[in-house]
């Protein structure tokens, strides 16, 4: 590499993958004497980049701040489009007019012509399978709520609940959560005096107002969130499960209620749900037996599964297709019922079948 600003760009990039690099670290990694090694620092220096030195055993070279990126600018929404896509995985990555697609080909162009041509053509030549159920929050809706959030400051929010309903409220917001594909805010809301989670993608309008907050006591925003997912729903469930808290805190899913000890060979689960058929087939990959003590339409639906899968498992063809029979009537007529009792619960909106946070109802 005989051009000193190849070997300074290369020594600026080897500074920056690993700070603290001595003189002869840096040499050797160049292929070059100590004295030419500092000289590549000293060109750099006079480009202005800020390279600083710390003497000592634990001393050498190092990025200070003020280091500027290349001319690359993004708007708010843009920037916060990229980080969203990140958590989510979004699917409007091939979209030039779109947020994410705007800024990602910012991000191409950028790039040297190698690098950019395979990053273009990966980009062109996969086809990702959209989440037909995931919601997409306004980026600059969003953008102003993490930072209301940062900041403290109280807000105005015109919301959209699940029903259609629509109102304008005060709320502190105290956290953004993100869970499966979905984003919530967490808040005081002032109409209500309590708690609340609202789905961002359901906020249609947001302003700050002068007034600030008081932060919250400390909290764990996701398990805040996962808490108000199981609560509020038309059917009441409680269940008691044969295994010690002990044993099954961190393996029975969140989004189907609270565990309690009852003794040191078993505990409850206490929740509600809008779909007792999702809640059943949940119930099933407990990792232990357990007793539905309370909740009418869970156990009914828990019945009707439990013999369908009898049937399918059973040994004698012939009354297998019996039993089968009888079970699948028994599934498609219970099946309407939750279906008519969910649809009036939700607004007329049919409940998603895969996850429990899809079907809350939200105020």
């Amino acid at each position: 590499m005989e051009s000193p600003a190849s070997r300074a760009l290369l020594a600026l990039e080897l500074v920056q993958a690993s700070p603290g690099i001595t003189a002869d670290r840096l040499a050797a990694r160049l292929g070059v004497s100590e004295r030419a090694a500092r000289r590549s620092i000293a060109v750099l220096r006079d480009a202005g980049i800020p390279i600083e030195s710390v003497r000592g055993p634990y001393g050498g070279y190092r990025v200070g701040r003020g280091l500027r990126p290349p001319p690359l600018t993004f708007t708010a929404a843009e920037a916060l489009a990229l980080v969203m896509a990140v958590l989510d995985g979004h699917h409007d990555a091939g979209d030039p007019a779109s947020p994410v697609g705007a800024a990602l080909g910012k991000l191409v162009r950028a790039l040297p012509e190698q690098v950019a041509a395979q990053a273009d053509a990966v980009r062109r030549a996969t086809a990702p399978a959209p989440d037909r159920a995931a919601a997409r929050p306004d980026p600059q809706i969003t953008a102003t709520l993490v930072q209301a959030c940062a900041g403290f400051r109280r807000l105005r929010v015109s919301y959209r609940n699940e029903s259609g309903t629509e109102w304008d409220g005060e709320v502190d917001p105290w956290s953004v959560v993100v869970r499966h594909g979905r984003w919530y805010l967490i808040c005081w809301s002032h109409a209500s005096g309590a708690r609340r989670a609202y789905r961002v993608d359901r906020v249609a309008a947001v302003s700050v107002l002068d007034g600030g907050f008081d932060p919250p006591p400390p909290f764990d925003p996701v398990a805040v969130l996962e808490e108000h997912l199981t609560v509020g729903w038309e059917y009441a469930v409680d269940l008691v499960l044969d295994r010690p808290i002990g044993e099954l805190a961190g393996r029975v899913p969140a989004a189907l209620g609270r565990l309690e000890a009852l003794d040191d060979a078993t505990c409850r689960l206490v929740g509600s749900t809008g779909n007792p058929w999702w809640y059943a087939e949940q119930l099933a990959a407990l990792p232990c037996a357990f007793r539905i003590v309370g909740g009418p339409e869970l156990r009914h639906t828990a019945r009707v599964i439990g013999q369908r899968l009898l049937a399918a498992a059973a040994s004698d063809g012939t009354a297998d297709h019996a039993c089968d029979q009888a079970a699948g009537r028994a599934s498609d007529q219970a099946a309407g019922r939750a279906s008519d009792q969910d649809s009036r619960s939700t607004g007329g909106e049919a409940p998603a079948s895969v996850d429990g946070s899809r079907r809350q109802r939200e105020m």
